[in-house]
């Protein structure tokens, strides 16, 4: 893969004017921007449903990622000027606040994308009620660094949640975690969301002491798979589902079917330069916001286990 680049058709034309379009971005494989924003201009189908009213904030890479990466929650300069945005305040100091980018237009991506900006992050509320999540996220992180440990760790997850009668959604995370979503009613707010996500990853740590943790600190873990519920908190994000990384080969986080999520995968196989190929293969998140459950009953369930 390294130094080569798989053929991509271009979209014959794109709804904004893109600058330094051969900027080489990825410089091992060498992908362009031109081939970052013809994948989301591809990509955003797939994309919009999870981004729609969403405050969106990015992972901005001007020189491409061998160069000054950072990230951005303040909209930039340079937009589209029909880019939708929403103002809101910090949780530490209500007197300061962000501007954010809201997320649903194809122009407002691409216009970002032309930035540099090649993760895109996503609350888990809509801009319209930013303290009420309509998905949960169990975020696995695996010490040792390798993927075999963080699909063990999602099975767990998942066994622990199909106990509760609960349907699951899972995601590469572009790197070597996993992402394990659970759709829900719009109702309770983000303290709540977080209190069942702690409860609930600390129940499933407990069963598998010796496998998975709920420790924060580095050092406390000792190797052990992480399960963070803290995407979960009131303004926190986790990367969009199809978003690009800002990583080598440029690895995307890619929606899984359960069936796929065995020890030998290897999620570097989701990438930029073979998006296209995969792009005729089914949806396993088709049905992500169809499924939507009630966290007060879910909750009710955990609790009298």
């Amino acid at each position: 893969m390294s130094g080569t680049k798989s053929p991509r058709s271009r979209p014959k034309r794109l709804p904004i004017a893109l600058s330094h379009a051969d900027k080489v971005f990825w410089p091992d494989e060498g992908y362009t921007k031109r081939d970052l924003v013809d994948y989301y201009a591809a990509a955003f189908p797939r994309l919009r449903p999870y981004v729609t009213d969403r405050l969106l904030s990015f992972e901005r890479c001007p020189d491409g990622i061998a160069g000054k990466c950072f990230f951005q929650k303040q909209k930039p300069k340079g937009l589209p000027l029909q880019t939708s945005s929403q103002r809101l305040a910090h949780v530490a100091d209500a007197s300061k606040s962000t501007e954010y980018v809201v997320g649903g237009s194809l122009e407002t991506q691409l216009a970002m994308a032309n930035l540099g900006c090649i993760a895109v992050h996503v609350m888990a509320s809509r801009a319209s009620a930013p303290r009420l999540p309509d998905w949960i996220c169990v975020d696995i992180d695996p010490e040792s660094g390798e993927f075999a440990d963080a699909a063990r760790a999602a099975l767990r997850v998942k066994a622990a949640f199909d106990e509760l009668s609960v349907e699951t959604f899972v995601k590469t995370s572009g790197n070597r975690g996993l992402h394990v979503f659970v759709p829900i009613r719009v109702g309770p707010d983000a303290r709540e969301a977080l209190d069942f996500a702690k409860a609930f990853t600390r129940r499933v740590a407990a069963a598998f002491p010796l496998e998975l943790t709920v420790e924060q600190s580095v050092a406390a873990r000792h190797g052990r798979v992480y399960l963070d519920p803290f995407r979960n908190g009131y303004g926190q994000t986790v990367v969009a589902p199809h978003s690009v990384r800002r990583r080598a080969a440029a690895p995307i986080s890619t929606p899984l079917a359960w069936t796929d999520v065995v020890p030998s995968l290897d999620p570097v196989a989701f990438n930029l330069g073979n998006f296209a190929s995969r792009s005729g293969h089914p949806d396993p998140w088709s049905t992500f916001f169809e499924r939507r459950q009630s966290l007060d009953d879910v909750r009710h369930r955990l609790e009298h286990l």
